[in-house]
């Protein structure tokens, strides 16, 4: 812990609090109101108004180095340059009048050849202990010294943007500036933005090194067998990967080059709607002093509540990676033998598992189909059906056809295994059927990541144009096969097609897929 001159923002004499320890920015932020301790130890903070991501808010400035090279639209959306930088200016201001802030330099990506050097700013300690669980620490005072930071987060949640002058779309906003190294982050306290805005920079940055950058969580065996877990918010990979029988890499961010898989982050954020200790007892016990609990509820005796929605559905807790006992640090990893994609299919009609080849596999990646749970993002009320392109599309500002490719060389390159992996209904829709149960899931994956899959008699499922596994050890042969677990199979083959269909429809939008990768997707009507 040490003290920071921010002279060189222009703020003559500002200092901030650097790298302080946990028992400080947790004294800090009690003392500031932040929030408050859980009977854990864990401080719990309400972020109000933002639970959730805000994707309406967040923009790339347009310039130089994006306006070739970024996917714009509606998701990557374009700021204007003298925009940006007047907004800068004025949310420098409103940094120099805070009473206290709070630094944190360390490093995103735990590949030394890799690595990105960062800085976070806050006004929030408990935001700035967020970003020290999260990110990887440097190993004392006198390294974080020496840091040069190549990227800047300013979050400044009670910085409020105006719209007419500004050009937000509201009070909050996240502007990424690859030109000045600078993310800014104004009305919105959601300590996800934090992490994403980083998660991005890293998609922007690394491809164009030849590393593929992924949404994805990442563990190894024994044996030096690593997997890769990809899908998004409630899809399971959080839950799937700390696996106490499994080495976790991480998470939610990786990329994958010539050395092998490394981990982006320091720590996890994971969902704590209905945790248990029972069914997730790694995340459960990873929630004591340090941790940040976002909108959980608290009973008087500072017992969470994790059934308690009545903030949102997206509570969520960010803790070190080293809380979980069976964490690999430094968090890397040999290249993988086995890929998973995972998905919570709301219609309930894909299988539990299907094997993928390489064409397959890069459909799918594109593609990635799943539903949206409900508080995920703000506006989301109950589940929806999506297709987020490479499983992470809000957070990669390169076109998807480039991630695909470094995806197809990896396969080919290394050989690995691809699954698809349902981990929504069966039996029906949401709302008629019931979620794959976790301990069947689990099964899958343990199977698959063993091999024991690999050589399984598989059927053809012509809808969806896969290889289904006709049984897997600790599965009812019958759940294996989603159309026996429908009372109506009239309803399952309507059903079916429907959703094959709107792959079809979603993957049109990729103009320049080869026909390969086409014809290896569902079949629609």
């Amino acid at each position: 812990m040490y003290e920071l001159d921010l002279s060189y923002l222009g703020l003559n004499g500002k200092k901030a609090l650097a790298n302080a320890e946990a028992p400080t920015l947790t004294a800090k932020a009690l003392e500031r109101g932040e929030g408050v301790l859980s009977n854990t130890g864990a401080i719990v903070v309400n972020t109000g108004k933002y639970t959730g991501r805000s994707p309406k808010d967040r923009f790339i400035v347009d310039d130089e180095i994006s306006h070739d090279k970024v996917a714009w639209g509606n998701t990557n959306m374009p700021f204007d340059e003298a925009k940006f930088e007047a907004l800068y200016q004025k949310m420098i201001a409103y940094v120099g009048q805070r009473d206290e802030l709070y630094v944190f330099d360390g490093y995103a990506g735990a590949d030394k050849d890799y690595q990105l050097p960062i800085r976070v700013i806050n006004e929030y300690a408990s935001q700035n202990l967020f970003a020290r669980d999260l990110f990887i620490d440097p190993a004392d005072d006198a390294e974080a010294q020496a840091i040069d930071p190549q990227f800047t987060v300013i979050a400044m949640p009670g910085y409020q943007c105006d719209p007419a002058v500004d050009g937000t779309n509201s009070e909050a906003c996240i502007i990424l500036s690859f030109k000045k190294k600078v993310v800014l982050i104004a009305g919105s306290r959601y300590c996800g933005e934090i992490k994403k805005s980083i998660f991005s920079v890293m998609n922007f940055l690394l491809p164009q090194r030849d590393v593929f950058t992924m949404h994805c969580s990442a563990n190894v065996d024994d044996d030096g067998k690593t997997a890769l877990f990809f899908g998004l918010s409630g899809t399971g990979k959080t839950t799937l990967s700390a696996d106490p029988s499994r080495g976790l890499i991480g998470d939610d961010e990786h990329g994958w080059s010539d050395n092998g898989i490394f981990n982006f982050e320091g720590g996890c954020f994971a969902k704590c709607i209905d945790l248990t200790e029972e069914r997730e007892p790694e995340i459960y016990r990873a929630i004591k002093f340090g941790s940040v609990v976002e909108n959980v509820v608290l009973d008087e005796n500072g017992v969470p509540d994790y059934a308690d929605s009545r903030y949102t559905e997206n509570t969520r807790v960010g803790y070190q990676l080293d809380y979980i006992p069976n964490a690999v640090i430094p968090s890397v990893g040999g290249h993988p033998s086995t890929v998973i994609f995972l998905t919570a299919d709301a219609f309930g009609v894909l299988p539990p598992v299907a094997k993928l080849n390489k064409y397959q596999a890069m459909y799918h990646f594109v593609s990635g189909y799943t539903s949206k749970l409900a508080g995920t993002e703000r506006g989301i009320t109950e589940p929806t059906t999506t297709f987020s392109t490479c499983f992470g599309e809000p957070f990669l500002p390169l076109p998807a056809s480039r991630y695909a490719e470094l995806l197809g060389q990896r396969i080919d390159q290394y050989n690995c295994n691809v699954y698809l992996v349902n981990t929504g209904w069966s039996g029906g829709p949401y709302g008629v059927g019931s979620r794959i149960k976790l301990k069947y899931t689990r099964a899958i994956v343990s199977a698959a990541t063993a091999g024991l899959l690999e050589d399984m008699p598989m059927v053809h499922d012509d809808i969806f144009n896969v290889e289904v596994p006709v049984s897997c050890p600790g599965v009812p042969d019958d759940v294996m096969m989603p159309r026996n677990t429908w009372a109506d199979k009239d309803a399952y083959d309507k059903t079916a097609k429907d959703l094959a269909q709107h792959f079809v429809e979603n993957f049109k939008k990729y103009t320049h897929m080869s026909e390969a990768i086409i014809a290896a997707g569902p079949i629609g009507k």
